[in-house]
C-alpha cells in the first residue's frame, strides 16, 4: 500500500543522500510516516531528515531539501508533488487515485482479509476476563471489563494470535461460605449474618433452592448459571472457567510454593513465608503464607498465572480499578519465576457513573445495593452497552448517559454508526429493486471518484488496519470505536452530498459510488464485529 510505497522511496533517497556525503545509510534511524491532521500540509509527511540529520552532519530542514530534491526526481506512484515543511518534515501530496487503490483493495481482501495482520501468528494469547466471584450476579461495574476483555480478545484474533478466553473463579474462602450462610438464612425466613450478603438477589435465589440443597454448592453453580446466562446476552463465551478449587484438589498451589523456593525467592520471617518481591521491583516483600499456616491471595493468584503460562506465550489480565495495587506484586511474582514481565499485561479499568439525562443514577435495582448488567441489558440492549462500554480508554473514568443511548435519534453515538449501515442496506434492497447491477470492479473506473466526500469515506477506510494494529498492541478497543464513528460521519455526509441512483447521476459515476458504498459495508461490518457489536439492515 502508500505507506510501503513512500517509506521505499525515502529510504532510497536517504541511501543515496547519504551515500554522496561518505556515510553508511545503515546506521540511519528508521522512517516516520504520518498522515497530517491539517489538509493544507499534504496527504503524508516524514519526520526523517529530523531524525537523521545529527547522523549526517546537517541540519534537518536541508537534510529535507536534499531529500524532497531526491524523490521529486524519482517516478513515485501517485506523488504528484513533495515539498519541505517547518523545521524539517518532507510532506507528500498525492494524485486521488492512491484512495481509489484503497477502494478495491478493501473490496478484493472483503470482510475475512481487509483490516487483518497476521503478526501474532503461532503465539498462543490467553485473555482473562471478568473473574467474578461467583457469589453474586454481575453488575454494571462489570460490563467494562467484560466488553473490553472480549473485544482484546477479538483484536488479538485479527492479528492471527491464538485466544483463548478465560474467567477466573475465586470459589474457595470466606466470601463463599458468608455466601452460603446468607442463602441459607433467607432460605428459613431470616436476616443474613451481619457481614453476609444482603443483596434481594439473595432473597430470589434462596426461594428457588431446594429444602434438601447444600447452599455452598447449589449457591455456587446458582451463580455460575446466572454469570453464563448474563455473558451469553452480550454475547461473550469463554473457552475456560477456571476454578480456585481446582489448584487444592490437585497440589498447584503448594507446586507454586516449591518452585518458588526452587528459585531461591522466598524467605521465612515472624512465622511466616514472605516472597522477596522488592528484588523485582515491588514496593515490599509480600507474605505468600500467614502465620497461621493459610495462604493469602497472592499465592493461589501465583499458581493460577503459573498455570496459563503453560498454556500460552503472553497473558492479558483486564481487572477493575481496586486491582490496581496488586499489578506490581504479581508480576514480581512472574518475574520471580522466570517469566519476562513483558509477558504479563494487566489492563485496570477505571470505574463507571451512570447518569440519566444529567441525573446521576445511584446503584441500586432489583438486585438491592447494586445494578446489575441484566438490569442494563434489559433497558438499552446489547449493541447500546458494549458499544458505550469501549468508548472510552480503559484508563479513564466513563460516564455512561442512559438516557442518551436509548434514543432513535443521531445524538445517540450508537445509533449514529448503526444507521450508516442501516442506509447501507436500504440503499442495496433499492438497488436490487430496481434490477441495477453493479459490474465487477475491474470494469469500473473508479477515477470518477472525486468528491471530497467521497474521498473523505476512502480515507476513513485506509486508516483500519492501522488502527487494529494500534489497538491491539495497546488493548485500546476504544481506538476502534473511534474509527468507525469517523467511517459513519464520512459515509453520512457522502450519503447525503452525492446521490448514488438516479436519472441525473451518469453510470459510471453511479458504478463506481456503489462498489464505494461496499467497501463501506465491509468496513462498517469490521469494525462493529470488533466492538462485538452487530451491524443491523434497518434501525
Amino acid at each position: 500500500m502508500i505507506r510501503d510505497t513512500l517509506s521505499t522511496a525515502i529510504g532510497a533517497a536517504l541511501d543515496a543522500v547519504a551515500r554522496d556525503r561518505g556515510l553508511d545509510p545503515s546506521s540511519l534511524a528508521g522512517i516516520g510516516l504520518e498522515r497530517p491532521a491539517r489538509p493544507e500540509h499534504g496527504d503524508w509527511s516524514s519526520n526523517v531528515a529530523m531524525v537523521a540529520a545529527k547522523s549526517l552532519g546537517t541540519n534537518p530542514r536541508d537534510l529535507a531539501t536534499a531529500l524532497t530534491e531526491r524523490l521529486a526526481e524519482a517516478e513515485i506512484d501517485h506523488v504528484v508533488g513533495v515539498e519541505v515543511a517547518g523545521p524539517g518534515f518532507v510532506n507528500f501530496r498525492l494524485a486521488d487515485s492512491w484512495l481509489h487503490d484503497v477502494l478495491a483493495e478493501v473490496v478484493a481482501r472483503g470482510q475475512q482479509g481487509y483490516a487483518r495482520h497476521d503478526f501474532g501468528a503461532g503465539t498462543r494469547v490467553n485473555v482473562e476476563f471478568v473473574s467474578a466471584n461467583p457469589n453474586k450476579p454481575l453488575h454494571a461495574g462489570h460490563g467494562r471489563g467484560a466488553c473490553l476483555g472480549d473485544s482484546v480478545a477479538r483484536l488479538f484474533e485479527r492479528c492471527g494470535f491464538d485466544v483463548t478466553r478465560e474467567t477466573y473463579l475465586n470459589d474457595r474462602g470466606v466470601q463463599m461460605q458468608l455466601f452460603a450462610e446468607s442463602l441459607a438464612a433467607r432460605s428459613r425466613g431470616d436476616e443474613p449474618p451481619d457481614d453476609g450478603y444482603m443483596g434481594d438477589y439473595v432473597v430470589e435465589w434462596a426461594a428457588e433452592m431446594p429444602a434438601d440443597a447444600d447452599p455452598l454448592e447449589w449457591g455456587y453453580e446458582r451463580a455460575l448459571r446466572s454469570h453464563r446466562d448474563t455473558l451469553e446476552r452480550l454475547g461473550i463465551a469463554f473457552d475456560v472457567w477456571f476454578s480456585e478449587r481446582s489448584m487444592v484438589g490437585n497440589g498447584a498451589i503448594d507446586a507454586a510454593l516449591a518452585d518458588l523456593r526452587q528459585h531461591g525467592v522466598v524467605y521465612e520471617a515472624d512465622g511466616a513465608v514472605w516472597l522477596r518481591s522488592t528484588d523485582f521491583g515491588d514496593d515490599k516483600d509480600r507474605v505468600l503464607v500467614k502465620s497461621d499456616g493459610d495462604a493469602t491471595y497472592l499465592l493461589p493468584d501465583i499458581a493460577y498465572h503459573r498455570d496459563k503460562f503453560t498454556r500460552a506465550e503472553r497473558l492479558v489480565n483486564v481487572w477493575g480499578a481496586d486491582h490496581h495495587g496488586y499489578v506490581s506484586r504479581l508480576k514480581a511474582a512472574m518475574q520471580a519465576l522466570g517469566h519476562d514481565p513483558d509477558e504479563l499485561d494487566i489492563v485496570i479499568t477505571q470505574l463507571v457513573d451512570l447518569e440519566r439525562d444529567g441525573e446521576q443514577v445511584r446503584m441500586a435495582g432489583r438486585s438491592g445495593d447494586l445494578i446489575t448488567i441484566d438490569d442494563l441489558l434489559d433497558e438499552v440492549g446489547a449493541d447500546p452497552f458494549r458499544f458505550t462500554y469501549l468508548m472510552q480508554s480503559a484508563d479513564s473514568r466513563q460516564t455512561i448517559d442512559l438516557g442518551l443511548i436509548t434514543k432513535t435519534s443521531m445524538d445517540n453515538p450508537v445509533f449514529y454508526v448503526q444507521y450508516a449501515h442501516a442506509r447501507i442496506a436500504s440503499l442495496s434492497a433499492k438497488v436490487a429493486a430496481a434490477g441495477i447491477t453493479r459490474l465487477p470492479i475491474d470494469e469500473v473506473d473508479l477515477s470518477r471518484l472525486t468528491h471530497d466526500r467521497e474521498l473523505d469515506v476512502l480515507r476513513a477506510l485506509y486508516e483500519l488496519p492501522d488502527a487494529v494494529e494500534l489497538a491491539c498492541r495497546d488493548r485500546a478497543p476504544h481506538r476502534i470505536t473511534a474509527w468507525t464513528r469517523e467511517l459513519a460521519t464520512a459515509f453520512h455526509g457522502f450519503y447525503q452530498d452525492c446521490r448514488i441512483l438516479g436519472d441525473d447521476v451518469e453510470h459510471e459515476v453511479s458504478q463506481a459510488r456503489l462498489w464505494l458504498v461496499e467497501a463501506a459495508r465491509i468496513g462498517l461490518v469490521t469494525g462493529l464485529d470488533l466492538l462485538g457489536v452487530s451491524a443491523p439492515d434497518s434501525m
